[in-house]
């Protein structure tokens, strides 16, 4: 900037000396020496500016390719933390998916089958974006899978990790969180919901969200949550999903988001489809609502109940006898 301006200083500097010396240049040697001289200083100053732009432009393009580099790496090393394949018994079909919006998604979602057949699925949406969303993601995964296999309630591993994340982050961050806890032999979910959009269940009995639980994860170490739990008979569907879906804003009015009755009305009209097409439908209605480039993550989760595994269920007679 101050080359820049050193030279525009010259360069007027320069005009307004040749217009008042118009008459006196071929009568004066020592204005043309003047003037000679100060034409091959300014080429010199040029000179000098095109080799620094060139040297910084050069910087740049090096910085450019070595985050470009660091971000590739990020990716790849952020899609291992989600599950590569989706339980395939224990009276659940899942379809899962993150879209994120900057390369690096702060959303997360994770699916789990112990040992004992429970099976353990969350959404969570960590604020911000970008790269210090992306590791507090990482830093709640990895907490999670070691909270999880250890057999306490849904409320207890949400308050432990609630704990855990205050001690690591700001008091300006947080992640809203979703954790259900899946027991195929009485076909229970007990769940937490930890200030996230309220996953929808459709059911025969009517559509319900799932609010029960408390505020987000992070914010006040002793924080409390409740645990609620619902029956899920066989058809019955869950759809979970972060805030880029709902809030993603219209192409005609930004004010306008999609909302949760949108993506209610995607999900009656192919309730009947395997979970991976209804999460392309609803996908492919939030794209065609919204813009090309998301403005924020995109998480989807379809969880529908299939038909009692009886293999899996023999009921004992009384006393424990087999």
């Amino acid at each position: 900037m101050r080359d820049r301006l050193f030279l525009a200083v010259f360069l007027l500097g320069a005009g307004v000396l040749l217009f008042l010396g118009r008459d006196l240049l071929q009568g004066s040697i020592v204005l043309a020496w003047g003037i000679a001289f100060g034409g091959t200083t300014t080429v010199a100053v040029l000179g000098v500016m095109v080799y620094r732009f060139r040297i910084e432009l050069q910087a740049s393009r090096h910085e450019i390719a070595r985050t470009e580099a660091e971000l590739s790496l990020a990716r790849k090393v952020q899609a291992e933390l989600f599950p590569r394949q989706l339980p395939r018994c224990g009276g659940l079909e899942f379809a899962a998916t993150c879209i994120p919006a900057r390369g690096i998604s702060g959303d997360y979602y994770d699916i789990l089958q112990l040992q004992d057949g429970r099976i353990i699925f969350v959404v969570a949406d960590i604020s911000g974006k970008g790269i210090s969303a992306a590791l507090l993601m990482a830093n709640l995964q990895a907490l999670l899978r070691a909270l999880a296999s250890i057999g306490t309630s849904p409320a207890d591993v949400c308050s432990r990790l609630n704990y855990q994340l205050h001690q690591v982050i700001g008091d300006s961050r947080f992640a809203t969180f979703f954790y259900a806890e899946w027991n195929r032999n009485e076909r229970r979910l007990c769940y937490v919901n930890a200030g996230h959009n309220p996953p929808i269940l459709f059911a025969a009995a009517g559509n319900r969200l799932l609010t029960c639980g408390g505020i987000p994860l992070g914010i006040f170490p002793d924080a409390v949550f409740e645990m609620d739990d619902v029956e899920l008979l066989s058809g019955d569907l869950l759809v979970l999903y972060s805030d880029g879906i709902t809030e993603a804003p219209s192409r005609r009015d930004s004010a306008e988001e999609f909302g949760e009755a949108r993506l209610e009305a995607v999900v009656r009209a192919h309730r009947e489809a395997p979970p991976p097409e209804i999460s392309r439908r609803i996908l492919e209605a939030v794209r065609e609502w919204s813009h090309p480039e998301a403005d924020d993550d995109m998480t989807l989760m379809i969880v529908r109940a299939t038909e009692p595994d009886i293999s899996r269920q023999r009921e004992q007679p009384a006393g424990g006898q087999p």
